[in-house]
């Protein structure tokens, strides 16, 4: 090969793509000439490739996806156009049907999966920092160490992709050495951020910890006049967490210390967690709070809660990222879980629309936004869009009226509206009930 084209859809991701910063450096070594482009463009499209690979990330987004494979497959030359990452893996078939491409799925350490030689090594390649400047797009993220100290995952969680996309857990991979290769190939960077999955599954934590301090990131270390930041990118596990090491967290520039909190059966581990950290001086935190998933709307706001109320106890900083459930195989956001509805679901986007997807650490913040209690955020998402976003300009009036009326429903009131207004974008006139239609007037 004398040159080839490397694609990221132009979708909004937060670290670069790592598998194609990889091919980079592979095909560089031997001689070929490599350029990097995010989105469609017309001038890369018109030029003669020998190859060309795309990355690709998020199911939901299918349809771009597709459509930035076949906008290269007409490329001048029609050259082999390669399609990997997350996608690739998950939904290999359908992907070669829809865009006709040639589809490799998993990591590239296995022999022949592009036919070339060496191509086992690519996935342990060091990555390509020079190609982000190729692109105007910049990532929120890009002067950071990315590595993985970890592979794969010990648990096999439902909503969870890895187990596809990393299928074998490898509990440790030399942190030193991977830095050490990135800041003799393209400079020393500020922050390290772990890619993996579950690191403190390892048996080899204490020695992973140990590596992050020798690179230069214990705790308070700077780079100039900054600070450094290690991150545990996917969260980590309560579950396996213990005391001892959370104290080892502390003994590194860690910042936030992240922790998922996926369902209320966990809470217990979760709590646990929290608490140890903020004797360990980790008092600025951050979460994962899944929903739309096998929990219920007050399952979601009790987790919230409990976030706010451990900030005020504990003198904690726990900002929550509400992350919306959608099944791996799935190339739309459509799906709806069982305890929840179309406009429950919507009712939480108009919500962190407001809040730009963060849940506040003060309490006040919290109750006006979310609710005083379950029942009233159950109530709050039930309410036309509208009044949700542009509370002020409608709560003396006609929020009001809709609560007035939504509080006097009786149950069977309750089961008619909910199946009129609640299940899709469409609300259903003609219940026959004067109440039920007074308030789906509103809609």
């Amino acid at each position: 090969m004398q040159s080839v084209l490397l694609v990221e859809p132009d979708y909004k991701n937060k670290f670069p793509p790592l598998g194609l910063m990889k091919l980079a450096t592979y095909f560089r070594e031997q001689g070929v000439l490599v350029e990097f482009v995010k989105g469609k463009s017309l001038t890369h499209r018109q030029r003669r490739w020998d190859a060309v690979f795309v990355t690709t990330l998020f199911t939901w987004e299918w349809k771009r996806t597709v459509e930035t494979i076949r906008y290269y497959e007409k490329s001048t030359g029609s050259p082999t156009v390669y399609v990997g990452g997350i996608v690739a893996t998950l939904m290999p078939d359908e992907l070669r049907k829809e865009a006709g491409a040639t589809v490799v799925t998993g990591l590239l350490d296995q022999q022949g999966k592009l036919g070339l030689p060496g191509d086992d090594r690519i996935d342990s390649m060091v990555p390509d920092y020079s190609i982000l400047d190729d692109i105007e797009y910049k990532y929120p993220v890009e002067d950071a160490y990315f590595i993985h100290a970890t592979r794969g995952c010990v648990n096999r969680c439902a909503f969870c992709a890895v187990p596809k996309v990393e299928p074998t857990y490898k509990s440790y991979q030399p942190i030193i050495d991977q830095i050490t290769a990135i800041k003799e190939a393209h400079g020393e960077k500020r922050d390290l951020v772990l890619m993996d999955n579950n690191t403190v599954a390892s048996p080899k934590f204490d020695k992973i910890i140990d590596e992050i301090i020798e690179a230069g990131f214990g705790a308070g270390a700077r780079f100039g006049a900054r600070k450094r930041h290690v991150d545990f990118n996917q969260g980590l596990d309560a579950r396996l967490l213990t005391e001892a090491k959370i104290k080892r967290l502390a003994e590194t520039s860690i910042w936030p210390l992240r922790i998922a909190f996926d369902s209320l059966d966990v809470r217990d581990d979760y709590e646990r967690a929290v608490r140890w950290a903020a004797r360990s001086g980790l008092t600025r935190l951050s979460n994962y709070v899944l929903f739309n998933h096998e929990d219920t709307p007050q399952d979601f706001y009790d987790r919230l809660r409990l976030n706010v109320e451990l900030n005020e106890e504990l003198g904690t900083k726990i900002y929550s990222f509400p992350m919306r459930y959608s099944p791996v195989m799935r190339t739309d956001r459509r799906y709806i879980g069982e305890h929840w509805t179309w406009r429950y679901v919507r009712g939480v986007q108009c919500i962190l629309n407001a809040t730009r997807g963060v849940v506040g650490v003060k309490r006040e913040f919290f109750l006006r936004a979310f609710g005083a209690n379950s029942d009233e955020f159950v109530e709050l998402i039930s309410m036309p869009e509208d009044y949700i976003m542009n509370r002020e300009a409608h709560e003396d009036s006609d929020a009001r009226e809709w609560r007035e009326c939504y509080r006097k429903l009786s149950q069977s009131q309750l089961a008619d509206f909910k199946l009129r207004a609640l299940n899709g974008k469409l609300t259903v006139l003609g219940s026959g009930d004067q109440d039920v239609e007074r308030l789906l007037a509103h809609y």
